[in-house]
């Protein structure tokens, strides 16, 4: 794939309508009055058939399952099928969005993405229909709880929240913070350590499934931060919440698999890593059509200042990089119409080099812009604050640097 098709040229332009009509007139809104991004969304999802495809899906997929529970014991496997998804038809609307609010994608994510997949991959079927279907559909927010605020990078090695047996039941502690729609969220992935005496460091790793209300939950409310004000972000405090086997992810079965909360963790840390070029690519596209539209108009010392050698520098290092996060993105889309999984390792590489590039571009666009470029009015100044949060969740450039490298190594 080196180019869009006309059919994703025609869904683009559409999404793209929508984000202009629907979107774009409330971007302050979104930006400066703390109001959730939720209803824009659910209309997104109404006005596009995504809720519908979603639930086909998910229909299907349970279905598939119940048959393979269903099958006597020395009945052959069924074959095998690669996963497939998160190709163009769902690359596109992130690209869009991420062109006027790139928090949007964040929220939209976490809910549907992460929280989700989650549940899906490591529940039993009676907690997927349970849970996942209202998370898809958008019909319920979801929220994925690892980081703490004494972890941050070391998110399992210095993870302080913990799981306690009481008879038939567990009994959770801990804290979260930096979690996306934690203060809205209605389905919540908590992930902490089974306490069973042993030393913090050699614990087991769980998820659990917490519901809004649930007696000992606090959901904080909206944290004041640097950019993706569309994007909720809030702490969870859990104090002896007293939940039963259900909400383990994957029963008590669960705790006869040693590490496998810890591989599902990284597993989605890999989707999320993955989404990162998309975002990527909607700022730099903005950005860069921002630049170009303003150095063709603003004069200054009697000339346009797209004539300048050193803004068109500029301009052509912003090309470089929309090219660049544009081929890794068609990688991306290419790979999973394929239902070939992505590395962790080249996971961290596309959003190490995107992210880098997106914030790159953008402070270039604001430097372009100057004194306008730091007014909230001309979008870049936006842009750049939003960008800058592409570099540190869901890994720091540091923590994607390190990955590489050690994949390289144990080869």
């Amino acid at each position: 794939m080196f180019e869009w098709s006309e059919e994703h040229l025609m869904v683009r332009d559409a999404v793209r309508r929508f984000v202009d009509e629907e979107v774009r007139p409330r971007r302050e809104e979104l930006e400066f009055g703390d109001t959730p991004p939720y209803d824009l969304l659910r209309q997104l999802y109404r006005t596009f058939g995504m809720d519908a495809l979603a639930r086909d899906g998910f229909t299907q997929r349970i279905a598939r399952a119940k048959a393979a529970a269903a099958a006597p014991a020395d009945a052959p496997p069924p074959a095998e099928k690669p996963e497939r998804g998160g190709g163009a038809m769902f690359m596109l609307p992130i690209i869009e969005l991420c062109r006027c609010s790139p928090g949007m994608v964040t929220a939209l994510g976490v809910s549907v993405g992460l929280t989700s997949a989650a549940i899906v991959s490591k529940g039993t079927i009676e907690q997927q229909e349970r849970w996942a279907l209202d998370l898809l559909t958008l019909d319920k927010i979801g929220a994925w709880a690892i980081t703490e605020p004494g972890s941050g990078s070391d998110a399992f090695g210095s993870m302080a929240s913990t799981a306690r047996r009481d008879g038939d039941e567990f009994v959770l502690n801990g804290s979260k913070t930096f979690i996306t729609n934690g203060p809205y969220a209605d389905t919540i992935v908590f992930i902490c350590k089974l306490d069973e005496g042993n030393p913090p460091r050699d614990r087991r790793i769980l998820n659990f499934v917490l519901e809004r209300g649930d007696p000992g939950l606090e959901q904080s409310k909206p944290l004041r931060k640097m950019g993706m004000h569309s994007s909720p972000t809030g702490q969870l405090f859990v104090t002896d919440v007293r939940v039963g086997a259900d909400r383990l992810l994957g029963g008590l079965a669960s705790l006869d698999a040693p590490g496998a909360g810890r591989e599902g963790a990284k597993a989605t840390f890999t989707q999320e890593r993955t989404g990162v070029a998309a975002m990527a690519l909607g700022i730099v596209e903005r950005c860069l059509e921002l630049s170009v539209r303003y150095a063709k108009d603003r004069v200054q010392f009697g000339r346009p200042i797209g004539e300048y050698q050193l803004i068109q520098l500029k301009l052509a290092k912003m090309e470089v990089a929309r090219l660049n996060i544009n081929n890794l993105v068609f990688r991306t889309i290419e790979m999973a119409e394929a239902g070939v999984p992505m590395s962790l390792a080249e996971a961290s590489a596309s959003k190490l080099y995107s992210a880098q590039a997106a914030m790159d571009v953008a402070l270039e666009a604001v430097q372009l812009f100057g004194g306008n470029g730091y007014m909230a009015e001309f979008e870049v100044e936006q842009l750049c604050r939003d960008a800058k949060v592409l570099q540190i969740y869901a890994g720091t450039d540091e923590i994607q640097t390190s990955q590489i490298a050690r994949s390289l190594l144990s080869g």
